[in-house]
């Protein structure tokens, strides 16, 4: 993938930036169990846009390695009667340690169009190590996987930074490290097809691959309140182009004070 489903998914950069120190052992503030997102899917070729498609992420409680853990699951799928056009069929799993937000293991099962991959990797934080079906890979310290990297991203503090600064993270992901970052562009007003409201706008880099181009070409929208959801995500594709916007949500841990108005 790095598609559809995780448009979302922040990848693809060969800039040699190194994740940053005061992320390590980031303490999580936006999310909590039991929380529920979706969006829909709008695709365009020719400026209208469809209803293509649906994504939900939600959280929950569990044990693994003897860590209590987030586990979060992310589902993406097309609308039947555009699976004719590419039918898009995933789901991602990830395992994030609650005590610091470092991924414990992390599972892809994807289907999209023709091509099906299944993966599973183990992280070992003391050892620094990834562990996949096709060996041990060594992984810096901090290390993200696509779904834990959106639940991280949720908890920067974007006071911080000024518009054009570059937030840097390191992710695994098909047996190789990449170094990415996220490019803070300020605040402003945006109106979804859910509501109008206040948020906190950045480009992720994208990796090259079968349906969107690589580069600062994606951009997103994340409420500016404690909570930090993606409300809206666009990006031009290979063909046309995608626009993601949050339509459901349950669970907050926090009131969604950075809406202003209500569409329906």
């Amino acid at each position: 993938m790095k598609k559809f489903l995780l448009m979302a998914s922040w990848l693809f950069a060969f800039q040699p930036i190194s994740a940053g120190d005061e992320f390590c052992g980031i303490r999580n503030r936006a999310f909590e169990e039991g929380e529920s997102i979706s969006y829909n899917v709008f695709y365009s070729v020719i400026g209208l846009y469809v209803n293509a498609g649906t994504a939900n992420f939600s959280v929950s409680l569990n044990r693994m390695n003897n860590r209590t853990a987030y586990h979060i699951v992310g589902k993406g799928s097309s609308n039947p009667s555009y699976d004719w056009i590419f039918k898009v069929r995933d789901r991602y799993e990830s395992y994030i340690d609650t005590a610091n937000l470092q991924p414990l293991k992390f599972i892809r099962n994807i289907e999209e169009g023709d091509f099906k991959k299944f993966e599973n990797i183990t992280f070992n934080q003391e050892n620094n190590t990834a562990v996949t079906t096709d060996g041990v890979f060594k992984v810096p310290g901090c290390i993200q996987d696509v779904l834990s990297s959106i639940y991280y991203a949720r908890n920067i503090d974007f006071s911080k930074y000024k518009p054009e600064e570059k937030i840097p993270f390191s992710m695994f992901l098909d047996n190789e490290v990449y170094n990415l970052y996220i490019k803070y562009l300020g605040k402003e007003t945006i109106k979804t097809k859910y509501g109008k409201f206040r948020a906190i706008k950045f480009k992720p880099l994208l990796v090259k691959g079968t349906l969107f181009e690589g580069g600062e070409k994606m951009t997103v929208w994340v409420s500016d309140d404690p909570n930090h959801i993606p409300l809206r995500i666009e990006s031009p594709i290979v063909v046309g182009s995608v626009k993601v916007d949050m339509m459901q949500y349950r669970n907050l841990r926090y009131p969604l004070s950075s809406m202003i108005s209500f569409n329906r």
